[in-house]
Formats: structure tokens, sequence, C-alpha cells
């Protein structure tokens, strides 16, 4: 019972957490005086849902005296009258009313002049029952509702705990009830007449905000931060120190923009080339041309040989070499259906890497070929097989250079004969060499 009471407190805290004060003052409360109803549980006193079952509803009422001791405390003294025919030594009693006397202090969670308030209640009571008189210590809380410090209502639920267990069982204690001040409301102090003095304010000739004697610029509406004087263009210095009035600029250049000599669009503090009209990727300089073959390098696929710009940039491969290389191609030479290539070709190879070796700069492209015999597959990967058997000779065998080689095949695409016919499909059985800048 105990965790559903805290749980019941809990809820109340958070919905006034959400209330507006009705006023800025905190006063404590004045002296009360009003009337509850109750009802008293003494059968069921640790399961609060049973406490509504009708057998065990004992309607009372209460007289009540409320007064603030302090700005969140608060003393009650009540009288208690209970319909009941309670009696713990006599169960069959014929009494049918019980007295209940208690005094209580309530510690409220806010001031008092919130509309809805939760609180704490502790005390001490005694109350007769059929004869008998027990003292028992009521335990809880509650809200209380205030409607503008006059008028309060006070919804409670105590767990009174019996001190003594032989006249008096524990039990519950449920009461809503309604009070109304009876303090006289403190009049309030009649208003003091306050004189004060005219002062002349100082002479402002801009209407600027800074007095003429404070103003660097009297005769010229400006801002304070620079002693009166304006800065028509935003930049942080005021137009009599700012060669550029109009333009935003810096304090390195007395107020203008940091200048562009080139007319390229980057500024000289970024430009490594001030005079010359660059561009930025290059850091305000022109696209260089290393080769000076009058392709820039952006656009030259060989930026450091002089070529052609019809050859983007690169030189053309003389016209002997490229049929002396077309003409080595033809004698290379595999074992049927293999990749192994046979002595014969050596020698044309071992030309190829002479031409190779005496122009660094040339780059040879293999690539392999087979007719449309057999799968698609197959012969896909028996033109690369070959491709790469004549760049591994060229590597391992003739010295060369395995970066100025690569080796792609083909299969049985980009015939040069008919397949039809055996001379056809061994022309198409080939290896062409290209040699490219």
């Amino acid at each position: 019972m105990t965790k559903r009471i805290l749980s019941l407190l809990l809820v109340f805290c958070v919905i006034t957490g959400s209330v507006l004060a009705q006023n800025s003052n905190s006063p404590k409360k004045g002296s009360l005086i009003g009337f509850s109803a109750n009802i008293t549980d003494f059968s069921q006193p640790l399961s609060i849902g049973n406490s509504f079952k009708s057998e065990n509803l004992n309607p009372g009422f209460s007289i009540m005296y409320w007064k603030g001791l302090a700005n969140v405390l608060d003393l009650s003294v009540r009288y208690n009258g209970i319909f009941t025919n309670y009696s713990k030594k006599d169960p069959n009693s014929n009494s049918s009313y019980a007295n209940e006397f208690e005094g209580s202090l309530h510690l409220r969670a806010l001031s008092d002049n919130h509309l809805f308030n939760p609180f704490l209640t502790a005390g001490i009571g005694i109350g007769g029952y059929d004869g008998t008189w027990a003292p028992y210590a009521p335990l809880g809380g509650g809200i209380q509702i205030n409607l503008q410090s006059i008028t309060y209502i006070f919804l409670q639920l105590n767990y009174r705990a019996s001190l003594s267990k032989s006249n008096l069982d524990n039990n519950l204690f449920y009461s809503l009830g309604v009070t109304e001040t009876i303090s006289s409301p403190k009049a309030k102090p009649a208003p003091v007449a306050v004189i004060i003095p005219t002062v002349e304010p100082p002479k402002d000739s801009d209407g600027d905000g800074v007095p003429d004697s404070d103003d660097a610029c009297p005769t010229v509406a400006g801002l304070a931060q620079f002693h009166g004087c304006p800065d028509t263009d935003g930049d942080g210095i005021p137009d009599k120190d700012d060669k550029c009035p109009n333009q935003k600029g810096i304090a390195k250049y007395h107020g203008c923009p940091i200048p562009d000599t080139d007319g390229d669009g980057i500024n000289d503090e970024e430009d490594k080339c001030p005079s010359v009209v660059g561009i930025a990727k290059y850091h305000g300089c022109p696209i260089p041309d290393t080769d000076n073959d009058r392709v820039n390098d952006d656009e030259d696929r060989c930026p450091t040989i002089a070529g052609v710009k019809e050859n983007q940039g690169c030189p053309l491969v003389k016209e002997e070499i490229i049929k002396k290389v077309a003409g080595d191609a033809k004698n290379i030479f595999f074992a049927t259906g293999s990749s192994k290539l046979l002595p014969k070709s050596f020698k044309s190879l071992n030309e190829v890497a002479k031409i190779l070796k005496e122009d660094t700069n040339l780059k040879l492209y293999i690539e392999g070929y087979t007719d449309n015999t057999g799968k698609l597959e197959k012969n896909q990967v028996l033109s690369e097989n070959r491709a790469k058997a004549v760049l591994d000779y060229l590597v391992y065998k003739a010295g060369v250079n395995a970066g100025w080689l690569s080796a792609v095949g083909f299969g049985d695409a980009n015939p040069i004969a008919s397949n039809k016919t055996a001379k056809g499909k061994a022309q198409n059985r080939r290896v062409e060499l290209k040699m490219k800048y």
C-alpha cells in the first residue's frame, strides 16, 4: 500500500510542476476554517483497491482549522466524526459513531501561491471507538487547490498507523474538504510619490545617439563603436579612415579589397603569378606546358615529351617503326591450342625489345586474338594467355621494363579474315603489337 501512496504523490508532483504560479508573491498561508467529507477503512488497510467495497466504507466528516507556519509548511487541527460500529474489542458492538481529534504538519512541494500544490502529512491523533480511546499517527499526503488564496480545496489520503494495537488497527483515511480564510487581508501601503527631476539631454547634432562631446563626426550620423562616424560599406573601417568607403575591404589595404593585378579573379595574396592571368588550380598561374609543345599539361597525354596537338601532345610513332613492329607481330607463333611460344618467334620479339630499349618513351600494347573454333569462353582465355606470354617473354627474356607494356585478349572478336576457310582462320589466330607514346 505504501508504494501505491508514493506513486499517487509522484503523479501529483508532475501535474503541479507544469502549472504556473498565480502571482509572483509567496506569503505563508493565513488562518483557515472548513469542513470535509471523509471515508475511513478499518478492515483493509493494506489494499487501497479493496477499500471501495461497500462493506468497508465508513463515512464521516471533519471540522478543520489550518494555519500557515512558513512558506511551505502548514499546521492543521481537526475533529473527525465517523459513522461506524468499529470496535477492536467487540466485533459485534452496537456503537454507531466514533470521535477523533488530530493535529498534523503538512510540508508542501511549492510555495502557497501555486494553484495545484502537493504536500506530505505527518501528525498525531486520538480516537474513541466504542468507548475505547487509542492514539494513532496519520502519515500520507494530498494535494491543495488554491483559489485566489481565499478558498482552498484539500484532497487527502492518509495511512493511519495505530499506536495501540490492542485498541485500534492500522487504517486508511480519505478526505475531500474545503476551507475559507478568516484572516484579515493586509492593507496595501499607499503609493509614495517620487519627484523626477528634469534633466536636459546632451546635444546630438546628427541624431545618431552619440552626444557631440563624444562624436568624432558630429555632423554625420554614425555608429557608437566608431565614435559617431559612419561605416558605409560595413567592413569595420570607418569612412574617415577608409580609402574605399563604398567597397568592403580590409585594414591592410586601408579599407580597400585585396588587389587582383592581373584580373584573373585570384587576389594577389593567393596568386603565385600576380601579373599573369592564370587559374585557381595552379594558384593563379597559367596552365603549364612542361614540354613546350604548345599543348598544355591538362590536355597533354605526354606532358614531358614534346609532341603534336593532333596526337594529344604525344609524338607520332615513326612510320618505319610501325611497319617493323607490325611485321614482327606476324612472326609470333604458338603451339596449337596453347599459349606456349614457339622458338621461331624469339628473333622477332627480340627486335621489338630492341626498339623499346632505344626509345624508352614508347609503350607497347599487346593484343591477342583467336578464330571462332571452340567455345567463346575458352577462346577468350586463350587469347589473354597468348598476349601475356608475349609480355612475359619481353620482360623476363628480352629485359624490357614491364611498365612499358600492357597485354589484353579479345577472343574471337575483330576478325581480319573469314572464319569459314582454314586460311582465314589462320589469319585470325594472331597477336597484334601497337606502339604508342
